[in-house]
């Protein structure tokens, strides 16, 4: 097997995919023409979305996120944490918590996107 993608549900498919684009840099690599699904080229495993209603009507009740009290999150590796986190609050994202260097040598610093997904920017870990 293999991970394929991680879909977040989201109110605004079209509206998510271009906020990611502004606030992460990432290019939008598919959104359908019915505007209720669309996906980021991230790389092999893509970051998708799927609106609200579009799960409703395929009888889903989905919740919606707390990035103060997650129940997931999405981590962006940057070299450049500060700057990353700047230009996502720039885009239109939360500040959650500012950069910071852990113990182990990462930097993380976390913001919430426009759907309250918690957001992870932090440098590569180490081997």
């Amino acid at each position: 097997m293999q991970f394929a993608y991680t879909i977040l549900y989201v109110n605004d498919v079209k509206q998510s995919l271009v906020f990611y684009e502004k606030a992460f840099g990432m290019q939008t690599r598919f959104l359908h023409e019915s505007g209720e699904y669309g996906e980021l080229e991230t790389g092999s495993t893509a970051l998708a979305f799927s609106s609200r209603a579009l799960m409703q009507q395929l009888g889903k009740q989905v919740s919606v996120p707390d990035p103060h009290h997650p129940a997931f999150e999405i981590a962006l590796v940057s070299s450049d944490v500060p700057a990353a986190v700047s230009k996502a609050v720039a885009a239109g994202a939360i500040l959650i918590q500012e950069p910071k260097e852990m113990p182990w040598g990462q930097t993380i610093a976390y913001v919430a996107d426009k759907d309250g997904v918690l957001v992870e920017i932090c440098t590569s870990m180490q081997a």
